[in-house]
């Protein structure tokens, strides 16, 4: 069983939030794959699925951002799950708008819901980066990131997003490559 945890802050006002992306991720592998509808639990919501032989189960943590591990600890806990069965969604400062990169381990670089997931399971889970690119400058990167994607940008978040569902079932078999490079020729059509 692998767990895939969409990284965002509850609620409606946060819903289109750059922040929130790994929500929108979680939601579309969902939706595409036919996931049970959402319960809570974990301090979050959990949907459960597959995709091809694989079982998964999807994890939006509730506990906003900052301590977004609680979550993870938690499913983690109960499913006697180790760090590398999980993948976790999050928006990528250091990304291209749209860009799709996967990695395991690493730095935090700076994002609080990474740095609470790394705090509470270690940094030894896998990540997908999901670029929202940069403001330009520090002063402004708490404004843009926890900002409304723009209406010229739905168009392109809707086709991204659809493509990393569509694409799943090779990040399922842990094909992290073959996900990132499908996902790369779906976009450049």
């Amino acid at each position: 069983m692998q767990l895939w945890v969409g990284l965002g802050n509850p609620g409606p006002q946060y819903a289109m939030h750059r922040h929130n992306v790994g929500f929108m991720a979680l939601d579309a592998i969902a939706e595409v794959h036919g996931f049970s509808p959402a319960k809570k639990q974990f301090q979050g919501w959990v949907q459960e699925g597959r995709i091809g032989s694989d079982k998964l189960l999807l994890l939006k943590p509730a506990t906003f951002m900052n301590e977004s591990g609680r979550a993870v600890r938690a499913a983690l806990d109960f499913y006697k799950l180790a760090p590398g069965d999980v993948t976790v969604f999050h928006d990528e400062l250091d990304l291209a708008p749209f860009k799709v990169k996967v990695k395991t381990g690493g730095g935090t670089a700076g994002h609080n819901g990474l740095r609470s997931t790394d705090k509470h399971i270690g940094p030894d889970f896998r990540r997908v980066r999901i670029g929202i690119g940069h403001p330009g400058h520090k002063d402004r990167v708490t404004g843009y990131v926890l900002g409304n994607y723009a209406k010229a940008e739905i168009e392109d978040l809707s086709d991204m997003l659809g493509a990393i569902a569509a694409e799943a079932p090779w990040l399922a078999a842990g094909d992290d490559a073959r996900f990132m490079s499908d996902i790369a020729l779906r976009l450049s059509r």
